[in-house]
């Protein structure tokens, strides 16, 4: 960081200046007034002029910074630093920048980035004649680096890879006696395919996670959909009012789980979601299913999976109190832990509760049967996909004393 002693120095001595030239050079002193503004403008000139002169001169622009001939180590690291666009995957957009990046590196007349269809984006020259396409086309077809002398100069082009399958090439063209180096270009290239290979990464790991949600879509039971419409038709004789208000609240359930795309919400919008969830269930139940809410205003904007929550809870209703003579309550907690960084969330149901062998088969993924299991083994997978290591997923059972499902989600 740039040390502010020099600029206090320069001020002192502005002021100092302003002094003996207004108070005792002058035969006349000038006002105070007089010389308070002079020395304020003269003040605003050093402070605004301080951050240049002590920098220097300004680089033209971000891509002078070097090229290939000032050493392979900054060249690199410019690439590696300047293309993370590329993750997103090989299209024209990203390929347009990446060879308007490479243009200065590379020290060539043109730049191209194609992909196995043809050319993606091109910058510099013009491929007028389609060398550059060609090029391309050549190093994707042989699959190793491609070496034309033209009568104009050079074209160089190599493949770029994903898993060891070539996915497009790097193309560039040389005027006459302009010499590459080549070696440099095959670690550019290298360093093109590793960005793309992380966004094939990305790409499949986002799509294992919406077909993790998908399927949690998929679970939420046919029967809860049938015991509510049976509730409500019951309801629509007796209180029209309420039959009125569950059905919209049916309404608001399955829209919020049809409108999720995102992986993640705030936890107010999933707090909505299962207090709808947990109302239609309570008016099915009604005294046998009792209910419990204890969610501290700082858990409300954070961010936690969607779809996460509801499922707990459903096991704790349909698992745990369903089967109980006279019903139980259900309970949801959730706590921010600043010093862990986390949010500490806990289902618990007073209902009938795991035999020790069914809850280690739960636990351990192995549980077969249609009583539970199911939703928790898929909830653990799909954190897994999201935080790996970095989440607690516990999970302890009593015959007869009911269910505490515990999970701690990083903030």
């Amino acid at each position: 960081m740039r040390s502010s002693w020099p600029l206090l120095v320069a001020i002192t001595a502005v002021w100092g200046v302003v002094w003996v030239t207004t108070q005792a050079i002058t035969d006349t002193p000038l006002g105070a007034t007089a010389s308070i503004l002079i020395g304020w403008f003269l003040t605003l000139l050093v402070v605004l002029g301080y951050p240049s002169a002590m920098r220097g001169p300004r680089a033209l622009g971000r891509l002078s910074a070097g090229s290939l001939d000032d050493g392979p180590d900054k060249a690199l690291a410019i690439v590696n630093t300047t293309l993370p666009y590329l993750r997103d995957g090989l299209n024209e957009e990203t390929a347009l920048r990446s060879a308007r990046v490479l243009l200065p590196l590379t020290g060539g007349s043109s730049v191209a980035i194609a992909d196995t269809t043809g050319l993606l984006g091109i910058a510099g020259k013009r491929d007028r004649d389609g060398a550059l396409a060609a090029a391309g086309r050549q190093a994707v077809e042989v699959g190793v680096r491609v070496r034309n002398i033209t009568d104009d100069g050079l074209e160089v082009a190599i493949p770029l890879r994903v898993d060891d399958d070539v996915v497009g090439s790097l193309a560039i063209t040389y005027d006459e006696g302009q010499l590459p180096q080549m070696r440099q270009l095959d670690n550019v290239a290298s360093l093109l395919s590793i960005h793309l290979e992380m966004a094939e990464l990305t790409q499949r790991a986002q799509a294992a996670a919406d077909a993790k949600l998908d399927a949690l879509r998929a679970q939420i039971n046919p029967h809860f959909l049938f015991n509510t419409l049976n509730t409500i038709a019951s309801k629509s004789r007796t209180n029209p009012d309420e039959a009125r208000q569950l059905l919209q609240r049916l309404a608001d359930f399955f829209r919020y789980t049809i409108d999720q795309k995102s992986q993640f919400a705030e936890f107010a919008h999933e707090y909505f979601f299962v207090r709808t969830y947990l109302s239609l269930e309570k008016a099915r139940f009604d005294n046998r299913l009792h209910l419990h809410y204890d969610v501290e205003p700082q858990v409300l904007p954070t961010r936690v999976p969607v779809l996460t929550i509801q499922p707990l809870l459903e096991n704790a209703v349909k698992h745990g109190l369903a089967a109980k003579a006279g019903g139980g309550t259900v309970s949801l907690r959730a706590r921010v832990d600043p010093l862990a960084g986390a949010i500490k969330i806990q289902v618990k149901d007073d209902g009938v509760g795991m035999e020790p062998d069914v809850l280690r088969a739960v636990v351990d993924g192995t549980y077969k049967s249609e009583q539970g299991g199911v939703a928790l083994r898929n909830i653990h997978q799909r954190l897994d996909g999201l935080y790996g290591p970095r989440y607690r997923f516990d999970i302890r059972s009593s015959p007869s004393k009911g269910t505490t499902v515990e999970l701690e989600l990083p903030v």
